[in-house]
């Protein structure tokens, strides 16, 4: 449905887009609707159609994140490669977007933990969950992990793994680039020894 040529997609989108613009810029504390209007260049009447406060553009911008994770682990992960392969281009595709999006990861902790949305963080993660556990099934399948294994519940503890120590280097310690390549190293280490893979 249009009106005036701009969808209520295009509208939603702008007003999430110029959310983390602003919201990153200034701060989750500092920031107004009004300044996130004004980014998205909407009356303000028209923000609240779509979110009831600035906070519940939180689940969005998670959706937002989920989506470019998923792009970019479709781009680099090559499902037909070995496990262990796939694996190590997993958590550097998951390390790399911590890097280049640090603000913005940072941003949306602070706004899930702050609101009442964080109940919505297993909906909005669930086609990463499935993407996991379809990497994992294939594994499990060809005999290369462990057949005693979860699938479901594995995605969701190496995702949770992985993430983790992306965070602790780019989000809290400010890590140098030997920092990094030593932690992307011990957390695989960590994934395949869970999941029965022979570390090379």
């Amino acid at each position: 449905m249009s009106k005036g040529g701009i969808t209520i997609e295009d509208k939603k989108e702008r007003i999430v887009r110029a959310a983390i613009d602003v919201l990153c810029s200034k701060g989750l504390e500092k920031t107004k609707v009004s300044d996130i209007v004004k980014g998205a260049g909407i009356a303000q009447g028209t923000f609240y159609l779509y979110f009831p406060s600035k906070l519940a553009v939180m689940p969005s911008i998670a959706e937002v994140m989920v989506h470019k994770i998923l792009d970019a682990l479709h781009q680099s992960v090559n499902l037909n490669a070995s496990i262990e392969v796939q694996l190590r281009s997993f958590i550097g595709t998951v390390f790399t977007l911590h890097q280049e999006n640090r603000e913005q990861l940072a941003l949306l902790y602070a706004g899930l933990a702050s609101s009442e949305y964080l109940k919505e963080w297993e909906a909005i993660y669930a086609p990463y969950y499935r993407w996991v556990t379809e990497m994992l099934n294939t594994a499990q399948s060809a005999g290369h992990i462990r057949d005693s294994l979860n699938t479901g519940r594995t995605a969701r503890l190496v995702i949770g793994a992985i993430e983790s120590a992306a965070e602790q280097v780019f989000l809290f310690d400010q890590a140098d680039e030997g920092e990094i390549e030593a932690q992307a190293e011990e957390v695989y280490a960590f994934v395949a020894h869970a999941l029965g893979i022979k570390v090379l």
